[in-house]
């Protein structure tokens, strides 16, 4: 059993050497183009690792259809600093447009960009904790939690849209020009973007990494296999629920502020149900609850593959991508990283198939 888990994580550690290594170069072989929407893909995978601890092997598999708002706030955040940065310092066009003549108080905290970058971890995560907090205390779980987070897109996403002159409506925030002094459309920036990007998505896996796999991680699991029994030792599951839950919302604002900076756009389709739905489906088809590894290669993975058929095939893509979903879930139920595992498997009963062989010749 040991060597079992021994060899699962040495696995796990040579996947993500390979990712690491790989994006490192990615840099010196992508065109700028390519590399905004490599960037792009690894801020879902940030979001999506955060979303594998809530979903994952850890706290009993609690499932969250609405990790969308908390992406979009923190998104938000972000890009109502850049909006007012555009404009330098007077409103933004769309308030002028529906009469208003001065900056919303809700706005005036955005004009400090590093007031910006906090909000945009800790409104997300106020709102998770509240939520959570509510829920789990009332034991409230499994698909009842599950049809609550979706419910909460449906209201976020609504208000988004009727408040026209606090959001920008359907459109969005767009139109952005600097961040500190620096032209976020400057191919040096949007590099520069890049590699913050990578940094903070390996921070947020060594992170995840260390506390699964402490004493924290232990708890998770004891919930997760036999929560009443948890409960009669002494620990408080609901606590540890809203922690984790609280912390995948934080994860999900900051990988919104780094999808802000990279695409240059928010709006309210970009964190409804279907976003919210493809979330999950990347954590999911990367075969990754409960390996961490997994949501980053099934975030980057299916949204590579749904720009290509887009591109190849503007009127089929939708098509082609769900055939892969199908393929995906029929013949490899483990996801991606469970292909790997399985390879490794066989290579190692080869490996013992053949020593039992030169043991028996030897004798």
């Amino acid at each position: 059993m040991q060597n079992t888990i021994y060899q699962k994580l040495l696995s796990n550690k040579v996947i993500f050497s390979l990712i690491f290594l790989i994006l490192l170069v990615a840099p010196m072989l992508l065109s700028d183009f390519r590399l905004n929407l490599l960037g792009k893909f690894l801020a879902f995978a940030i979001l999506a690792i955060g979303l594998d601890l809530l979903w994952g092997g850890y706290t009993g598999g609690v499932l969250s259809l609405g990790h969308g708002i908390y992406f979009g706030l923190g998104a938000y955040c972000m890009a109502m600093y850049l909006k007012l940065e555009a404009t330098g310092g007077a409103i933004p066009d769309f308030m002028a447009w529906s009469g208003m003549s001065e900056l919303p108080l809700i706005w005036i905290p955005f004009q400090y960009p590093i007031l910006a970058i906090l909000l945009g971890v800790i409104i997300p995560a106020v709102v998770a904790f509240f939520l959570g907090y509510l829920t789990f205390r009332n034991r409230i779980s499994g698909v009842y939690f599950t049809i609550l987070s979706q419910a909460l897109v449906i209201v976020v996403v609504t208000l988004f849209i009727g408040s026209q002159n606090l959001t920008g409506g359907t459109s969005g925030l767009t139109n952005f020009e600097t961040l500190f002094g620096f032209h976020i459309n400057a191919s040096s920036t949007q590099t520069a973007f890049y590699w913050i990007t990578v940094f903070i998505l390996g921070a947020v896996f060594f992170f995840s990494r260390m506390l699964v796999k402490g004493r924290f991680g232990k708890v998770l699991i004891g919930i997760r296999d036999g929560e009443n029994r948890m409960r009669f030792l002494g620990y408080n599951p609901s606590a540890y629920k809203t922690f984790i839950y609280t912390l995948s919302a934080a994860i999900a604002g900051l990988a919104g502020m780094l999808f802000v900076l990279q695409v240059g756009i928010i709006s309210p389709t970009m964190i409804g149900i279907i976003p919210s739905i493809e979330m999950v489906l990347w954590v999911a088809l990367g075969g990754g609850r409960g390996t961490l590894i997994g949501p980053i290669i099934g975030a980057v993975f299916v949204n590579t593959a749904k720009t290509g058929f887009s591109e190849s095939y503007p009127e089929y893509w939708t098509y082609f991508l769900g055939i892969l979903f199908v393929l995906v879930v029929v013949f490899l139920p483990n996801g991606l990283t469970g292909l790997f595992e399985k390879w490794n498997e066989r290579r190692k009963n080869k490996n013992v198939s053949n020593s039992i062989r030169v043991e028996k010749s030897v004798s």
